[in-house]
């Protein structure tokens, strides 16, 4: 345990982001399996994001997973939300692409997408 001691900080970071941009819900973070040894450094990080109303409710049903890593030297995220496999996924590397989950094709933004393509601008400015 006191090897994510030193990740505390980052993850709550990320909560404070998706608090303010995925409104009014509360969010916590945790790493899904193994950490990293550096978040941004090259390994993978794959982290949950756990959904809460307002009142403390758990809402599992908007969690979201989301995956940071480099391809070369750029840092790129996917976020999907974790129990629904029907919905579009976020790819954001230099620009925000949506791709449908099962096929992988490029497709519109959805309603609620600008909301998430703000958290992964958030994200990757704590990361730069």
């Amino acid at each position: 345990m006191e090897e994510l001691d030193g990740f505390d900080p980052f993850l709550t970071e990320l909560a404070k982001a998706a608090d303010l941009c995925l409104k009014p819900n509360r969010h916590a973070l945790r790493f899904s399996g193994e950490p990293p040894s550096d978040i941004g450094s090259g390994d993978d990080c794959l982290l949950l994001i756990e959904v809460r109303d307002s009142a403390g409710m758990r809402l599992p049903e908007e969690d979201l997973e989301l995956e940071i890593y480099r391809s070369g030297a750029a840092l790129n995220l996917m976020l999907s939300k974790v129990n629904d496999h029907e919905a579009p996924l976020l790819w954001h590397g230099s620009h925000p692409v949506w791709m449908q989950a099962v096929s992988g094709e490029r497709c519109e933004r959805p309603a609620d997408g600008a909301a998430f393509e703000g958290l992964c601008r958030r994200i990757r400015a704590l990361l730069a």
